[in-house]
């Protein structure tokens, strides 16, 4: 049977219905009453003129205003047909290795100002971790606008800190979110309160996350879904490569693969090894701007779409 021809509205109808199923899961935005947290703290991370960041270990930055402006990206985003847009703390800020009532401090603010911000944008929770506040941490997760928890990658470097872990980690995996692994900023000139593996290449902090998981994580938590920022480092590729000719990794439908940092050629090879409905868009805004892919009409579907919504839900469409 041949389907009805569409025309005009319909048509247009139809293409923005199924833009508007854009899932943007890795972007990053500094609501007002966040930055004015950070202007008015007196020890790193603050902001300074206004509009230039301070964090340990790193040079100034400028941030950019223009990015930062709540309404200009929200018509961004629904100009570009985002049906959700997630938002996390960036990396370089360090908040959750602050000591606990600073990190405290901090991470409330972030959660009360993002929460605020409306659609299209949903939240990456954050959670201090050199102290665990869990029942903090369960108020914010049963949020319906909170998608998850993001940690950083240097917080799961081995095996002992996916043990370490394991409260914070299981929490997540009772509420059926998922968590989110970011690298932090490499440090080229690390401080007293910087953790040794940011230090390290964000790539190799991705690697010993996604390995550190492997080793111990999908054990110690069978059923929770977990995304690894720009391609895990390519780690599942470097495995593959160290193994026996023609073995692959064993599939886990629950890892999922974040493609910011990365072109086709990445992408297309991780699709072959760890399948196409493992990886998920995000495009790390305002650091990189999103892009759609050469890959197929329908691997781009999963990808933007489908595969962030399994994620996020557990549910396959």
């Amino acid at each position: 049977m041949i389907a009805p021809q569409l025309r005009g509205a319909d048509v247009r109808t139809t293409m923005s219905s199924a833009a508007a199923t854009r899932i943007d899961l890795h972007q990053h935005l500094l609501p007002p009453v966040f930055l004015d947290v950070l202007r008015s703290r007196q020890v790193l991370p603050y902001v300074r003129d206004e509009w230039t960041l301070y964090t340990e270990g790193e040079s100034p930055y400028s941030l950019n205003p223009t990015a930062h402006d709540v309404e200009r990206r929200r018509q961004q985003e629904q100009a570009e047909g985002k049906g959700e847009v997630l938002l996390s703390l960036p990396g370089n800020l360090r908040i959750e290795d602050l000591p606990f009532d600073e990190a405290s401090v901090l991470v409330d603010a972030w959660h009360r100002s993002a929460l605020d911000l409306g659609d299209p944008f949903r939240v990456w929770a954050a959670t201090p971790i050199t102290r665990f506040d869990l029942d903090g941490l369960a108020d914010v997760l049963s949020d319906d606008r909170v998608v998850g928890l993001q940690l950083p990658a240097s917080s799961l470097a081995t095996t002992d800190d996916v043990a370490r872990l394991e409260p914070v980690l299981g929490l997540v995996e009772v509420f059926g979110k998922p968590v989110l692994v970011h690298p932090r900023h490499v440090v080229a000139a690390p401080r007293s309160g910087v953790a040794t593996a940011d230090s390290i290449p964000r790539a190799e902090q991705l690697k010993a996350a996604w390995l550190s998981w492997q080793e111990l994580g999908r054990a110690q938590h069978p059923s929770l879904r977990i995304a690894f920022i720009a391609l895990a480092g390519l780690a599942p590729l470097a495995q593959a490569a160290s193994q026996p000719r023609g073995q692959k990794p064993k599939a886990d439908p629950n890892v999922f693969y974040e493609t910011s940092a990365y072109d086709e050629r990445a992408i297309d090879a991780m699709a072959r090894l760890v399948g196409g409905a493992s990886l998920v868009h995000g495009s790390d805004r305002p650091f990189r701007q999103p892009r759609d892919y050469a890959l197929g009409a329908a691997l781009n579907h999963a990808v933007f779409s489908s595969n962030p919504r399994t994620l996020l839900t557990g549910q396959t469409s």
